[in-house]
């Protein structure tokens, strides 16, 4: 097949890497306000991993024409940041043709809206597939320009829908032979509400802030991050989240289960669990405290959650808190800011009942 991926990052690259090994070709695509990775992809005719996954794999196309990728694309992923999904589905929309297929990689709650939005369709519209990931198929981070470490590719646990959910197995049976830990589930509120993300991201974060000021992140965030405190919290925004998805009629697997299935933890608890996990292991914390796991994985993650819960009748006092809290110590208003609510996303008009039949 020929595949698009949209981003150039950390998970772009390594979706691009991945599936030009498995014997595809390749085309990438990014703003050209991110040239690096784009630019050093093109002098050296592909990308360069370690770790995981290993060698060099050749990209037949890396730059900032999206009908170049668009026109000859059998499959799409758009990888990257929430506050991406949007820009991309923007950039692609006078490209796409009736009948391709776009993967939104991570969903980052509620992506393929967002993309079907930015593309200006409606929600059950199905001229073109679009799905979404619970999360990223990997952890990876970019080494240098063109190369990637990747520390682990999930071997389950990962969760794939489209909407409308009559798609799911066709867009399954697409991407299953290159990721076999793909589960296809109920419907993208599933996806959604999987992506582990905002319950440990913004916990550990919050209760090492001054840590990561103090050092610019120079230690391990989950091998020295994560203890039996930081544990505790993030098990109590995991059990609010378990309860949205009750009350959706859908099973939410909590963090620590799933990060085995996935292969990132050997343990599934909360502490032990994160810091002595093999696939966490080597990952150093952020630089800042200006970053995706306060401005994505609260900004969007639990604002869209807590927004969710309350149209649904679920409290959720402590992701509550920790919104508050963050805004706070980043004197930005993550609610007002937002574009993951059920307004922005049009879904705030259907009730629980409709929200379980639409998608």
């Amino acid at each position: 097949m020929k595949i698009a991926v949209l981003g150039s990052g950390s998970g772009g690259c390594a979706v691009a890497f991945d599936w030009a090994q498995h014997g595809h070709d390749v085309y990438m695509f990014d703003f050209e306000e991110f040239p690096a990775n784009i630019d050093a992809i093109n002098k050296k005719g592909g990308i360069t991993s370690t770790g995981m996954l290993e060698g060099f794999a050749d990209i037949k196309y890396a730059g900032h024409d999206m009908k170049t990728v668009a026109d000859v694309a059998d499959l799409i992923f758009a990888v990257g940041p929430a506050y991406s999904t949007e820009p991309f589905g923007k950039a692609i929309k006078p490209y796409l043709k009736e009948g391709q297929v776009v993967i939104v990689s991570p969903s980052s709650c509620g992506g393929s809206i967002v993309f079907k939005n930015a593309i200006g369709v409606d929600l059950l519209n199905d001229d073109y597939i679009i799905a979404e990931t619970s999360t990223l198929p990997y952890a990876v981070r970019v080494t240098e320009p063109g190369s990637i470490n990747v520390f682990l590719k999930l071997k389950g646990g990962l969760f794939i829908a489209a909407v409308p959910s009559k798609y799911t197995e066709k867009v399954y049976n697409l991407a299953k032979n290159v990721y076999p830990s793909l589960v296809p589930v109920k419907n993208i509120l599933q996806t959604t509400l999987q992506n582990g993300n905002p319950v440990i991201h913004p916990s550990v974060t919050l209760l090492n802030a001054a840590l990561i000021e103090r050092t610019n992140g120079n230690f391990y965030f989950y091998e020295e991050g994560v203890t039996k405190a930081v544990g505790r919290l993030m098990k109590a925004v995991d059990e609010e989240r378990l309860e949205i998805g009750k009350k959706l009629g859908i099973e939410i697997i909590n963090d620590p289960v799933i990060g085995v299935k996935q292969g990132y933890m050997q343990d599934a608890n909360y502490d032990k669990g994160f810091s002595e996990a093999k696939g966490f292991k080597g990952i150093k914390a952020q630089s800042s405290l200006d970053y995706r796991y306060f401005n994505e994985d609260v900004g969007y993650g639990l604002v869209f959650m807590t927004d969710l819960a309350k149209h649904i009748g679920v409290e959720t006092p402590i992701m509550n808190s920790i919104i508050n809290i963050v805004s706070v110590i980043m004197d930005r208003d993550y609610r007002s800011t937002s574009n993951r609510t059920l307004k922005a996303l049009g879904l705030d008009r259907y009730d629980l009942d409709k929200l379980k039949k639409i998608l």
